[in-house]
């Protein structure tokens, strides 16, 4: 099978290989800081005897597990801590297809492109249920897609790259398509911190076998390269991935759970609400200078990221390479995230220099 190299580490290394200055708005890495009590948990691990630098329990600390359990108002044992959230989501669609009720997984488009490109790894055939023009997911669009050979489901809540947030009665529907058809809705959750809607409905409030939820500290931490997630599974699909998780990864490292363990009981609310204050400003300031541009674009309800479609100006990899090369801002094409957006661009907001990228855009649209 071959497999493609995704076009984010392209633009990537060609932004950093660009002669001049160029503002990195590629990849979702947040640039503020993780909470002090993160950096205290990792010193004192540090400090721990020659045990705790040995192998920890497979489906992760105990202590971690149960945090999280306890939060997310589930059983411990369904909780596996995974090697970022990329590993939840491995696992949770290999458990939903293992079932041999169905090969098809519906995704949306536009869709984050790992959860195609799992799809394709674990034997799996995709087909796509376009979005509503705010990002939203219809239901009923969903229902209409869904047949005996649809297997799994996949959401992601708020969004990456719309920054829609699905309301409680999709969530519901959606649960309810995946029960009449057997087969699982697994709902990616790790933008929960960054909702400015109000609106975000955890899909584990819905009692259901037919769901699984994925989530992890990569974003809400600002930790992307700790590579702590987890998947919570019904009861009955947590042996086959704790065994699969044994397989790929034997355990999540050690430190990095201590570390996160420490920052969920040590860091206040304080901490994420002046995250999305902050986070807030950007997207007023950065689309307002899309204004200035004469951009169509999406106003995120969630997460960090915004689309943007320029007039005669399609969001096409060379496009990118000349925002690059001419504007000195990267961000990423339209088609990498499926059809239904292959004319705009992504940006992410998760540097300081958001405003000057978007005076830079205005200042090369004008």
């Amino acid at each position: 099978m071959d497999y493609d190299r995704p076009l984010f580490y392209r633009v990537m290394r060609y932004a950093a290989e660009a002669e001049r200055d160029t503002i990195d708005m590629v990849s979702g890495s947040p640039d503020w800081e993780a909470p002090e009590s993160l950096r205290r948990g990792l010193r004192e691990y540090a400090d721990g005897d020659a045990d705790s630098f040995q192998y920890p329990p497979s489906a992760g600390l105990r202590e971690l597990r149960t945090e999280i359990a306890e939060r997310r108002n589930v059983d411990r044992r369904q909780v596996i801590v995974t090697n970022g959230t990329g590993e939840a989501n491995y696992l949770g669609m290999a458990a939903a297809l293992d079932r041999d009720r169905g090969e098809e997984v519906i995704l949306t488009d536009p869709v984050y492109p790992y959860y195609p490109g799992k799809t394709d790894l674990l034997g799996g055939t995709a087909s796509f249920v376009p979005t509503e023009r705010d990002g939203q997911l219809d239901p009923e669009k969903v229902r209409e897609a869904a047949s005996e050979d649809t297997g799994l489901i996949v959401v992601n809540t708020p969004n990456n790259p719309t920054g829609a947030v699905y309301p409680r009665e999709t969530m519901e529907a959606l649960v309810e398509v995946a029960e009449a058809n057997d087969a699982v809705l697994l709902a990616d959750e790790v933008y929960d911190h960054f909702d400015f809607s109000g609106r975000f409905e955890s899909a584990l409030t819905i009692d259901s076998d037919h769901r699984i939820v994925t989530s992890g500290f990569s974003k809400s931490l600002a930790i992307t390269g700790f590579r702590v997630g987890y998947v919570i599974l019904p009861e009955e699909l947590v042996d086959p991935a704790r065994t699969r998780h044994m397989l790929v990864n034997v355990a999540t490292s050690r430190p990095a759970q201590a570390a996160v363990l420490t920052a969920l009981r040590e860091t206040s609310p304080e901490y994420y609400a002046e995250v999305r204050d902050l986070l807030r400003d950007r997207i007023e300031t950065f689309t307002d200078a899309l204004d200035a541009a004469g951009a169509e674009y999406t106003t995120p309800e969630g997460a960090f990221y915004v689309l943007a479609r320029f007039e005669d100006f399609p969001g096409t990899l060379s496009n990118v390479e000349r925002l690059i090369d001419e504007a000195g801002v990267a961000g990423m094409p339209g088609e990498a995230f499926g059809s239904a957006r292959e004319d705009w661009f992504r940006f992410a907001l998760v540097t300081p220099r958001a405003e000057e990228a978007a005076d830079r855009l205005a200042a090369f649209f004008d």
